[in-house]
């Protein structure tokens, strides 16, 4: 029981909406699940000299859809959000509810829920009749409130479950077998889109990085390939194609494991092969553990190689195995913190062999962020640097219509006056030159992180601390940029505390929301070639969001939790026709991840 004039309020976070009626000096709050995508306020409509007294009447809502539900005369319907269990889009006029004066009993009022979406027109309603009078009191009231509820519940229920699949694009499973295949989060995809690197892991989640062999398979006709198979017990995964040629790059990890150097984020490093060479390896970059150390080279290990649209710098994230000895802060010594580097290619770097895990790498390899044992709190110092993006096919324009030319968006966590930890969207801008020195060592030292080559300049791009919701938030996922350098899209929620896609202009300035779901994106996403959409999956379904408007189309039903889409990828295809996923399916043995496609068009 609250005072009336309260506004109603949706409660986004908590999995449920909230409706609040306010009547004679309180409100009730009746809520219903939140998956039926609808928040509706009820509000007084009393007719004068009532205010104090309670309805005499109450009309008896009925629909074949659902239970019968009363609810009282003097109410009305005003729809504060109303959105399409087809598309989960919201609109101004899609779709609507529409009322009649509910203090006019001999015109009863008529609840009209309707949807305008072009692939599925449709029209629900409930006629609701008056009954003789009889007094009622609070909790009958409420009790019959939480009975409307049920009836909304089962008509947009209905809505949901009764579209004709036709009304959704075509999907097609590509994978069949037992195995749990994991996509990266982007450029799976071929240059000519017709096949689609993966890694096999023991586990649906890809948590266990167990995994031995690289794999790709043919879209059109199922057919796998191994492009890569480990030896000596080594681990392999996280798989990304070059735009230009048949190659593929992925974590590999170390051969011959011990307990003193087995897998792990200070352990690893990149590998490509060729597909017309199969099971040929080449170290991407090189390692150098013993003092004094080799510019050019890491001494720890690197994850998640992604090519530049040109298709020769590569960018990766990076933890460092010399450091990680350290495991208390000191003026004396940086601490092993996770930074993102760049791979040079036709600059191979040659190293001693005098540590057994020192190689040779075929790039030249630099790490291109700052991080801080201590950042100063309220400042834009940043004690990790991770989940990275190219910005643009061909960088950005500045304010002054110049161009900067290559620059990675990344996540930087900050600490804030109060001593939280909070992530923000920063950016590295690059020169053409990254093999001349900065401030510091390439190489690092003993104590001390490699430092970022000349001309590189960090900047923080969003300012959070203030949101209800401060920093970038929901599900994991890489900060992607549009293909023209404007957007640098992440997650953030909103002020209803569900996670929605924002963007940030690589000039700075404040982030736009884009997605007004009342479900949170559920998975990392991916622009379209064209930059005029992302796509994700939300509510269990692919979706994709429309640029220009917002706008969020379901392309798939929405699935039963255990074959829903999985979280960790939904991929453009490079020709923009077809969205690549995951879908937990039943397979002869046990159940698998299978890879999927959304055919977009021809």
């Amino acid at each position: 029981m609250r005072a009336a004039g309260v506004e109603p309020t949706t409660y986004g976070s908590g999995g449920r909406h909230s409706i609040q009626l306010s009547y004679a000096r309180t409100v009730h709050a009746i809520q219903f699940p939140r998956e039926i995508g609808l928040a509706l306020t009820l509000r007084s409509a009393r007719p004068p000299g009532q205010d104090k007294k309670y309805p005499n009447h109450f009309p008896r809502a009925s629909t074949p859809l659902g239970p019968p539900a009363s609810l009282p005369a003097a109410f009305m319907f005003a729809a504060s959000q109303i959105l399409c269990p087809r598309c989960a889009s919201r609109r101004t006029s899609h779709p609507k509810l529409e009322t009649a004066p509910t203090s006019r009993l001999s015109h009863p009022p008529r609840i009209a829920i309707s949807c305008s979406h072009s692939q599925m027109p449709q029209r629900l309603s409930a006629q609701l009749q008056s009954l003789p009078a009889r007094p009622h009191s609070i909790h009958s009231i409420q009790s019959l409130l939480t009975l409307a509820s049920l009836l909304l519940h089962s008509m947009l229920t209905h809505a949901a479950h009764t579209q004709p699949v036709s009304n959704f694009l075509p999907e097609k499973q590509i994978t069949h077998g037992p195995g749990h295949r994991i996509l990266t989060n982007t450029r799976i995809w071929s240059p000519d889109s017709s096949r689609i690197v993966y890694d096999v892991r023991p586990d649906a989640a890809g948590e266990v990085f167990d995994g031995s062999r690289i794999e790709v398979v043919d879209v059109q006709t199922g057919r796998s390939q191994t492009v890569y198979q480990t030896a000596h017990n080594a681990r392999c995964g996280v798989a990304t194609f070059h735009p230009h040629v048949d190659r593929v790059v992925f974590i590999h990890g170390p051969e011959n494991p011990t307990p003193e150097w087995s897998y792990g984020p200070f352990h690893r490093q990149g590998v490509f092969v060729d597909l017309k060479s199969l099971n040929v390896p080449h170290p991407l970059d090189a390692r150098d553990l013993t003092p004094p150390f080799t510019a050019g080279a890491l001494r720890g290990g690197s994850h998640v190689h992604v090519w530049h649209a040109a298709g020769d710098w590569v960018s990766f994230t990076y933890e460092d195995h010399t450091l990680s000895a350290f495991t208390e802060p000191s003026p004396d010594h940086d601490l092993n913190q996770r930074n993102i580097g760049v791979s040079i290619p036709n600059l191979p770097v040659r190293v001693s062999k005098d540590h057994p895990r020192n190689h040779d790498g075929e790039c030249f390899t630099v790490l291109v962020t700052r991080t801080h044992s201590h950042p100063i709190p309220g400042s834009d110092q940043i004690k990790k640097a991770y989940e990275e993006g190219w910005v643009g096919t061909n960088g950005y324009l500045r304010p002054n219509g110049s161009r900067q030319a290559r620059a990675l968006a990344f996540l930087g966590q900050v600490v804030t006056p109060q001593g939280i930890t909070v992530p923000e969207v920063f950016i590295a801008d690059l020169p053409s030159d990254l093999t001349q020195p900065g401030d510091g060592p390439l190489a690092g030292t003993a104590t001390r992180l490699p430092s970022p080559p000349k001309g590189v300049v960090q900047r923080r791009l969003t300012d959070t601390t203030d949101r209800r919701y401060p920093g970038v938030q929901g599900i994991r996922h890489w900060l992607r940029v549009s293909p023209n350098g404007e957007h640098i899209a992440c997650l953030m929620k909103d002020d209803a505390g569900v996670a929605q896609i924002w963007s940030v202009s690589p000039n700075g300035g404040p982030p736009r929301q884009i997605t007004h779901n009342p479900f949170p994106i559920s998975s990392a996403f991916d622009w379209s070639p064209d930059g005029k959409s992302i796509a994700h999956t939300l509510d269990n379904s692919v979706c994709v969001t429309d640029l220009a408007s917002g706008i969020t189309t379901r392309l798939t039903p929405k699935s039963p939790e255990k074959t829903a889409p999985r979280p960790e990828a939904c991929v453009f295809s490079p020709d923009g026709s077809k969205i690549a996923f995951i879908r937990r399916l039943p397979s002869p043995q046990a159940e698998a991840n299978q890879i999927c496609v959304v055919q977009l068009k021809n």
